[in-house]
C-alpha cells in the first residue's frame, strides 16, 4: 500500500512540514541526551504502532551506536537490565504521556518525581516536547499510511 499522501508536497502540507520540523530539530539540540530522545521516540512509535516511525528510531539508536540488544529491549524496557534509571523514568514518562486515556489521570504524581530526579528543568522540558512531538508525528504516519523500511540513518537530524 502507498501512502495517502505526500503531506508535504502541497502548500499547506509543506508550510507545517517545515515548522513541525523546525520544532523538532530544537528537541534534538536540547540537553537532553540524543539516546534518550530516540529511545523515548521508538517507545512511543511501537505504542501508537507507526511503522515509518519505528524505522527512524531503530536505525538512529543503530547510527548512534546502540547495541542491538538495547533496541531490541525497548518494547520491553520494564523487564530488561539494559537501561540506566534516567531513561526507564523517561520511558515510563513517555508511555503514560502517550497513553492518556487508557489510565488516568495520565502521568501518575510517582512517574513524574521519578523522572524529575534524572532531568534539569531544560530537558523536563525538552523531553515533554519530545514526547508531544513524536505523538503527533506518529499519528500522521498512522494516518497517510506511511511504512516503515527505507528510512536513511540521519535524514531529519541535520
Amino acid at each position: 500500500m502507498e501512502p495517502r499522501m505526500n503531506l508535504a508536497a502541497n502548500d499547506f502540507g509543506g508550510k507545517f512540514a517545515k515548522r513541525f520540523g523546525n520544532a523538532s530539530m530544537l528537541v534534538l539540540q536540547s540537553t537532553l541526551p540524543r539516546t534518550t530522545q530516540e529511545l523515548v521516540n521508538l517507545r512511543v512509535s511501537q505504542i501508537n504502532r507507526c511503522g515509518w516511525c519505528v524505522d527512524v528510531h531503530t536505525k538512529e539508536l543503530a547510527a548512534l551506536g546502540e547495541p542491538a540488544v538495547r533496541i531490541n529491549l525497548t518494547a520491553a524496557w520494564q523487564e530488561s537490565t539494559v537501561f540506566t534509571d534516567a531513561e526507564q523514568a523517561a520511558l515510563a514518562f513517555a508511555e503514560e504521556g502517550t497513553r492518556l486515556a487508557d489510565a488516568p489521570p495520565g502521568v501518575s504524581d510517582d512517574t513524574w518525581q521519578w523522572v524529575r530526579k534524572h532531568y534539569d528543568e531544560d530537558q523536563l522540558a525538552a523531553l515533554v516536547a519530545d514526547i508531544a512531538m513524536i505523538n503527533a508525528a506518529n499519528r500522521m504516519g498512522v494516518m497517510l499510511a506511511q511504512k516503515g523500511g527505507s528510512y536513511a540513518a540521519g535524514t531529519y537530524t541535520t
